[in-house]
């Protein structure tokens, strides 16, 4: 009686979690296909999921607990306080925690040897985070969110790791050429921009107008155009470091 009784809520929330996971894996084979050179291990990969799952986590809690602290200092619902919470809490707790991942679990690697390796690394632990994120939205809010967030939020997230990526592997590559100084830059960079880019994303997309809604669908498809164009490009111009 109670297997029968709750098959339709296992069923319902079966399918809910399948919506959500589902773009993600699509784009993690599509990326994981434009790699040339070298696949990453299955072990690897899955690694790097798993560890953009833990940065949700992290990134959650440290989000919490400075949006917190911030609603003392700055009065909430103001210009102001959208500012601070999605341009500096948000954006650099979660793009700071994938990157925290990303390099704990392949800087030192021996399969990091190609420069397509760091897209490759950067979108697996992006895409680990927005499928944690995603299931959790959907199991509250329901189908509609996992199709509005299938065209928005989880290609947001590959997005931001693309771009990740491409500067994280330039960092590895200058640490491989005794430069220093360059691989620091690029490692700066790795986390800056995308931090930037997600810290626009959640701000345009909070604005409640009729023309911040086009501002946000103008910004969402130049974000993903071009993300999709140094896909390409990273991958035709893949080569091993040693090169």
């Amino acid at each position: 009686m109670f297997y029968r009784s709750s098959y339709p809520f296992v069923k319902n929330h079966l399918l809910l979690i399948i919506a959500a996971v589902l773009p993600a894996a699509v784009l993690m084979w599509r990326v994981y296909r434009a790699d040339r050179l070298e696949h990453e291990s299955l072990k690897l990969s899955r690694r790097l999921i798993i560890a953009g799952c833990l940065a949700m986590v992290v990134s959650a809690l440290v989000e919490n607990g400075l949006c917190y602290l911030l609603g003392f200092a700055v009065a909430e619902d103001t210009v102001l306080y959208n500012v601070i919470t999605y341009l500096g809490i948000v954006a650099f707790a979660e793009e700071g925690t994938k990157y925290w991942m990303l390099r704990r679990r392949t800087w030192r690697s021996e399969e990091f040897n190609c420069r397509f390796d760091g897209v490759v690394y950067a979108v697996f632990v992006s895409l680990g985070f927005a499928v944690l994120e995603n299931v959790c939205y959907v199991l509250i809010f329901g189908f509609r969110t996992a199709l509005l967030r299938a065209a928005t939020a989880v290609p947001g997230h590959a997005s931001f790791g693309v771009f990740m990526g491409v500067f994280y592997a330039l960092a590895k590559k200058n640490e491989i050429r005794s430069n220093a100084s360059a691989s620091a830059f690029y490692r700066v960079l790795a986390v800056l921009l995308p931090a930037l880019l997600h810290g626009l994303y959640d701000y345009i997309a909070v604005q409640a107008s009729f023309y911040s809604t086009w501002v946000f669908v103008g910004f969402i498809i130049v974000l993903f155009a071009v993300s999709v164009v140094l896909i390409g490009r990273t991958s035709r111009q893949d080569r091993y470091f040693e090169e």
